[in-house]
């Protein structure tokens, strides 16, 4: 294992960050700021308990999860995308690593920065609304989990992505979507039972449903459904990646 050449991609990528604190930091920050604002103060103080959980509180595991998501893929996206566009990714393939020492450093590296920021709102959040984190064991382990998962699912949006455009095609239009629909802001028991049905098809709904199971004890799926489909999204993701490092799509052409 080299890790030299792990902790080289991992600190390039993390400067990044720093380089960039506005796009990176603030704006997700101020942006669930203003979810708590319009969702938490205006509309929730109108608003009942949902499983005797403050409206409030309620929406802070989806918030958290919006951005995580979000952030897990275009950081990743982003990261392996450069190299390639400024060709510099051939000096990348020519390096003493390999390709599970290329994934962890940007993996890593994104997966660091979504982590950093989901803490960053949940800080933020308290701000709003008090809330209790029932198991904050389970609770990290499942934001760990999920950044992970998406950080390697955004490596290979970077990899297959060929212009700056289709980098925002799958968060903008896929993910999104998918999480406001997914109980960010609802439980999905609140919905006619057809649509209880049709909801289940989402996987963004095991995600939100089994982090706000660490936080309050609820679910609206069965959490152990919910991790086992994290791990085999995360192990199809990591068959893709090696089949694309040892037969060159998208990076040796």
């Amino acid at each position: 294992m080299n890790i030299h050449g792990i902790r080289a991609i991992y600190r390039f990528e993390m400067a990044r960050t720093f380089r960039t604190l506005a796009e990176s930091i603030a704006a997700p920050v101020l942006t669930t700021s203003l979810y708590f604002i319009v969702f938490g103060k205006a509309i929730g103080s109108r608003m009942g308990d949902i499983d005797s959980v403050g409206y409030g509180a309620f929406i802070i595991p989806g918030l958290v999860m919006l951005n995580l998501l979000n952030e897990s893929i275009s950081n990743a996206s982003f990261g392996i995308y450069m190299p390639r566009w400024a060709g510099t990714i051939y000096e990348l393939l020519s390096a003493p690593v390999s390709w599970v020492e290329v994934l962890i450093g940007y993996v890593g590296a994104a997966a660091t920065k979504s982590v950093l920021l989901g803490l960053l709102i949940l800080g933020t959040a308290r701000v709003f609304v008090p809330y209790e984190i029932a198991h904050p064991g389970w609770m990290v382990a499942f934001l760990l989990l999920t950044a992970v998962t998406f950080s390697l699912f955004g490596f290979i949006i970077g990899l297959w992505a060929d212009s700056f455009q289709k980098l925002q095609v799958v968060p903008m239009l896929i993910v999104t979507p998918l999480t406001f629909l997914g109980g960010a802001f609802y439980s999905i028991t609140m919905l006619p039972p057809l649509w209880q049905k049709i909801t289940l098809f989402n996987p963004v709904v095991y995600l939100i449903s089994s982090f706000r199971w660490s936080f309050y004890g609820i679910a609206d799926v069965n959490v152990a459904m919910s991790v086992g489909a994290t791990f085999g999204f995360l192990l199809i993701c990591l068959i893709f990646v090696r089949w694309v490092f040892k037969n060159g799509y998208k990076i040796r052409s």
